[in-house]
């Protein structure tokens, strides 16, 4: 039988981000810094825009596959996962019917990880993005490749 979750993880195109506004007030701003990162791809760092409140990572990373991409969770700050290039293949299941802790939440690197499988596979394009809430476990880097991706980390308490 085909899982089907009751909830359901945003995925959409950078232009369209705008209407997600209403979801967190620095959603806007995210939106501005992403916007210069997919017209002018900067080179891997960290960018801070907000100190604590929002910053964005710049990274090319190889792509781990499904089986060797774990499932993620944050609880501090919300991800916005733009990719800049070619595309990544990223996994999804609601946080709260994961079952098995294979690392503890880490307070201090705001991460923690599952055992657990993805209920959902999601291929993500070039100028696309996802966003990750702390109630996502999500499984970045799960293509085949090398990608390119800025991932605006956005404080939940604003």
């Amino acid at each position: 039988a085909c899982y089907r979750s009751r909830r359901a993880m945003i995925l959409d195109t950078l232009d369209r981000l705008p209407r997600y506004f209403p979801l967190h007030p620095g959603f806007e701003l995210a939106h501005w810094q992403l916007t210069q990162m997919l017209a002018s791809p900067p080179a891997p760092s960290r960018y801070v825009v907000e100190e604590d409140r929002l910053f964005t990572i710049v990274a090319q990373d190889q792509g781990r596959g499904c089986d060797a991409s774990p499932l993620e969770f944050h609880r501090r700050y919300i991800d916005i996962q733009l990719v800049l290039d070619e595309y990544d293949y990223m996994g999804w299941k609601p946080l709260d019917e994961c079952q098995t802790i294979s690392q503890p939440y880490d307070g201090t690197r705001d991460i923690g990880f599952y055992a657990d499988r993805p209920a959902t596979w999601v291929h993500v394009p070039r100028g696309s993005f996802v966003v990750f809430f702390p109630e996502d476990a999500h499984a970045p880097l799960a293509t085949a490749g090398t990608v390119t991706k800025a991932v605006a980390k956005i404080a939940v308490k604003w």
